[in-house]
């Protein structure tokens, strides 16, 4: 019976309605795999409880669907998710996400609603890669005020380490599928990041803009005592 009450069984999914009371934070929704009338049962189960929905790597064919069933549902193209807010979000601190390049946006995106649905401020800082340093250069000074920093980058993912070795706050790094041949959609770039000699820096998956934002709202709200 205790069980029952922790999760939801609708069949197909047992979701799960006590995260909350373990985590501090709800079950996100990640759609990727699944047909959009399942989501729709999941989402239901949130939505009837009254609570803020997050949805990740929802493609445009589920949030047409959801659209129907739900007005005021907001989708970030490019981020791939869907939010609903039906109870306020108070925001805390601040979080810095810093992307090398433009095509590491997507990832970015991912990150910064993560965050904010979560209850961080957070500022974005685009383009800003190794490759024209004086980008970084000229927007490090704002990016040192934030509690934590997301550094996202492609290629040979060398952001991190270099914003690592200028500032005194934690960094999470995240390699994303961006590059040619030798790239091998992220994994140059994650091996880069592992093997920083930067100090301070964590990793996350490749493309896992979810985990990075969520991860750095954790630190984020602890600091400001949230």
């Amino acid at each position: 019976m205790m069980a029952n009450k922790m999760y939801k069984d609708i069949g197909y999914a047992k979701v799960d309605t006590s995260r909350q009371l373990r985590k501090g934070y709800l079950e996100t929704i990640y759609c990727e795999g699944k047909e959009p009338e399942e989501i729709l049962g999941i989402f239901k189960v949130f939505y009837s409880n009254k609570n803020n929905v997050l949805l990740t790597r929802v493609k445009h064919f589920q949030y047409e669907f959801l659209k129907k069933h739900f007005k005021d549902i907001e989708y970030n193209k490019k981020a791939r998710t869907i939010t609903m807010i039906q109870n306020k979000i108070e925001k805390k601190g601040e979080i810095a996400i810093c992307t090398a390049g433009t095509s590491d946006i997507g990832v970015a995106e991912e990150a910064f609603v993560t965050a904010e649905f979560f209850g961080s401020n957070v500022k974005k800082y685009y383009d800003v890669g190794i490759a024209g340093i004086h980008r970084l250069l000229d927007k490090i000074e704002e990016i040192k005020k934030a509690n934590i920093i997301i550094a996202i980058a492609g290629m040979e993912g060398a952001l991190p380490s270099v914003i690592a070795g200028l500032v005194d706050i934690p960094v999470i790094a995240v390699p994303t599928s961006v590059g040619y041949g030798t790239s091998f959609r992220g994994i140059s770039a994650l091996m880069t990041m592992l093997n920083s000699c930067a100090e301070g820096i964590t990793v996350v998956n490749i493309d896992n803009g979810f985990g990075a934002g969520y991860s750095a709202n954790q630190i984020n709200r602890k600091i400001t005592g949230a």
